[in-house]
């Protein structure tokens, strides 16, 4: 079990990922700098956050985003989506993996984004 340290963790009472073999399954990651529970206005801004927040852990589990098979976005506003595109195929344009996108309320109003990987080292 890997914790980003973000005080949901403790809170809600899960992991930021838990790794089982080669496997890595991400819990839903919002865009929150954990260094200082911040988050920007912003949901692209948001986005860049959730990856690299993602990537962290990620790099804690001895994997990488290249070993990403399949993810899940949630986002609070469906037609914002399109904004983040160019930060999804930023990360993910080479490794496509499986992917589907949600509309739906997050736990925080300040909250756009969340984002769901699982990934199977290589």
């Amino acid at each position: 079990m890997i914790s980003s340290g973000s005080t949901f963790e403790e809170s809600i009472g899960y992991s930021r990922a838990v790794v089982q073999g080669d496997w890595v399954f991400v819990s839903g990651t919002t865009g929150y700098d954990y260094d200082n529970m911040t988050i920007s206005d912003d949901i692209v801004e948001q986005t860049e956050q959730c990856f690299i927040n993602i990537k962290n852990t990620l790099e804690k589990a001895e994997a990488s985003l290249s070993d990403v098979v399949c993810v899940t976005y949630i986002l609070t506003d469906a037609k914002a989506f399109e904004k983040c595109w160019p930060v999804l195929k930023k990360y993910f344009g080479k490794v496509k993996p499986a992917a589907t996108m949600i509309s739906a309320g997050l736990a925080d109003d300040n909250m756009k984004i969340e984002i769901q990987v699982t990934a199977l080292k290589s």
